[in-house]
């Protein structure tokens, strides 16, 4: 598969929802290049994180313009790409449709609890699981004209890659069809 067939994809859902497992499984599967919004953080805000503190709009406005910048700069370039960001706000969601209007975002989804369970059995850089309710609180639910994929994060990461790869497959049929006419 050609990774230009795809729009620009953003794995987005708290912290414990399986996003960087996800979007690199999703990537290989399609032949997209996978970058983790994680690496594309300023220090500042991983030493905020690793101490417990959750990030403001301030901390966050750079980091989602130089995701926004990345997906802008790959779907230029005609390449796939798949960015693993939390997106838990409409207006982040908006900022980084300025950079890339055809973004998918491809949420994972979980109950406080599956999600909680989840981040117990890890042990991430700089983002504690205490601050998974502070996410929850701020997750907005995607809207309906947000172009979108809900996936429930109770499934294996194989059967979220199989649901997500349909998906997008209509999507990318989809876009070459409305391209066509």
């Amino acid at each position: 598969m050609s990774s230009n067939r795809f729009p620009p994809m953003v794995i987005m859902g708290v912290s414990g929802s399986g996003k960087s497992t996800v979007g690199e499984l999703l990537g290989h599967r399609l032949g997209v290049p996978f970058i983790d919004g994680d690496d594309l953080h300023p220090a500042a805000n991983k030493e905020k994180m690793r101490t417990g503190i959750p990030l403001d709009d301030d901390d966050r406005r750079p980091w989602l313009q130089e995701i926004g910048r990345t997906l802008q700069s790959r779907q230029q370039d005609g390449q796939g790409v798949i960015v693993a960001c939390s997106a838990l706000k409409r207006r982040y969601r908006d900022l980084l449709r300025e950079h890339a209007p055809e973004v998918v975002f491809v949420h994972l989804q979980g109950s406080a609890d599956t999600l909680a369970a989840r981040m117990a059995a890890r042990n991430h850089e700089f983002m504690p699981a205490t601050l998974l309710a502070s996410q929850l609180e701020a997750l907005e639910p995607l809207e309906a004209e947000e172009r979108q994929v809900l996936l429930d994060v109770r499934q294996s990461p194989a059967q979220l890659v199989d649901r997500a790869a349909a998906a997008l497959e209509g999507l990318a049929v989809e876009s070459t069809t409305a391209a066509g006419e």
